[in-house]
């Protein structure tokens, strides 16, 4: 799976876990010099807390695109640290 903004694969793996319909990729398969630190945060009742990172390619940001949970709940443990995407992010083969 690749994830792609603006022309440029972010991610890519062969390992992603889905959950709810969201490829989660593993850190090592995400290209942290296109993820930027963001303050945002959202709790999932059972997943836990989220953090988001916006994606920057090109000079053009993409705010909050791209979320993980540092310390997931149990039920969730399997993606910890694992990278999903959204907000015109494409995920596909």
């Amino acid at each position: 799976m690749k994830a792609i903004w603006n022309d440029t694969v972010v991610a890519e793996s062969d390992d992603t876990i889905v959950i709810e319909g969201n490829h989660y990729f593993p850190p090592a398969s995400v290209d942290s010099s296109y993820l930027e630190e963001s303050s945002t945060n959202t709790v999932c009742p059972w997943k836990g807390t989220a953090s988001y990172r916006t994606v920057v390619v090109d000079g053009e940001r993409n705010v909050d695109a791209a979320w993980y949970y540092p310390e997931p709940k149990d039920a969730a443990a399997e993606i910890a640290g694992y990278y999903a995407f959204w907000r015109g992010v494409t995920v596909r083969p």
